[in-house]
């Protein structure tokens, strides 16, 4: 068997095991596996196979990570905060100056900071959750958007 079968053959093995994990990694080592082939048919060495393989995979393993870090800062805190935007109760200042407060939620009280620091709303009121730091809730006057 040709070296540029086996190429195609671990790029394909590659991009099928891509669709289980959804990362991209496995995906540009495949279209390294690709070039590898490419090389291979065009009648290059194993040297020049495995470098082309090596330099496709790592800059696109660079590309993807990169792309993963700059997407990942972006929702960082917000998107996976399954109680953001819930609703809680101010039951009382821990210090009104800082806008640290108690708040009821789930049936238990909270540490909360309030996000705005020029609003100061009265216990009793209701707040909606917009991040988490830590066990302390950010709070605000209305729900996020």
């Amino acid at each position: 068997m040709d070296f540029w079968v086996l190429w195609i053959i671990a790029g394909i093995v590659l991009v099928i095991a891509e669709l289980v994990t959804g990362t991209f990694y496995l995906l540009v080592l495949g279209v390294g596996g690709f070039a590898a082939a490419l090389v291979a048919w065009a009648g290059g060495n194993a040297l020049l196979q495995v470098g082309a393989f090596g330099v496709v995979a790592i800059g696109g393993v660079m590309l993807v990570h990169h792309w993963h870090e700059t997407h990942r800062k972006k929702d960082e805190g917000r998107s996976n905060f399954l109680d953001r935007g819930q609703p809680v109760v101010l039951e009382g200042w821990a210090n009104e100056s800082a806008g640290l407060a108690r708040v009821r939620y789930r049936g238990t009280s909270w540490d909360a900071r309030v996000a705005s620091a020029s609003v100061r709303p009265t216990p009793g009121s209701t707040l909606y959750i917009e991040a988490q730091e830590g066990q302390t809730l950010v709070v605000a006057e209305a729900p996020p958007v």
